[in-house]
């Protein structure tokens, strides 16, 4: 019997994968369980159609994310910290900093968990931050950093 399946089964196949399995299985694990559906005419046609509109979603969610990133080119956000003699910094900027300030500056919700910073900035002047906007788009932002 072909189903296609809802979930991820092991051994058997990925979700929305049409599989071939033995009437039994189908009808007292897979269906009972609600893990397939059987690959009727009228499922395999709301399949395609599912797909459709997922690649369809996740194409606007890739053009967002790109036209975003072009956005954060021309941007940058100031912060501010404290700062000795010699201009030595005390203490650091953070990603958590970087986001408040970016929501209150630019109006923007940037995910701190999403830039890639190695390390807290902990120097004066300007630095380029990378955020991951999609798995393929990441944006730069530049944060000056200036002596409080």
């Amino acid at each position: 019997m072909k189903v296609i399946l809802l979930e991820d089964v092991k051994s058997l196949g990925k979700k929305g994968e049409i599989v071939g399995t033995s009437d039994s299985y189908a009808r007292n694990v897979l269906f009972a369980k609600k893990l397939a559906l059987e690959a009727n005419n009228k499922n395999l046609n709301d399949l395609k159609l599912k797909k459709k509109h997922e690649e369809k979603v996740e194409a606007e969610n890739l053009e967002a994310a790109k036209e975003l990133a072009k956005r954060l080119e021309d941007l940058k956000v100031e912060l501010t910290i404290k700062t000795g003699k010699g201009g030595k910094a005390f203490g650091s900027v953070s990603t958590k900093e970087i986001s408040a300030a970016a929501k209150e500056q630019l109006h923007l919700e940037l995910d701190k968990k999403k830039m890639l910073l190695d390390e807290p900035i902990k120097s004066l002047g300007v630095h380029e931050v990378q955020i991951r906007l999609h798995p393929k788009v990441t944006g730069v932002l530049r944060v000056q950093v200036n002596a409080e």
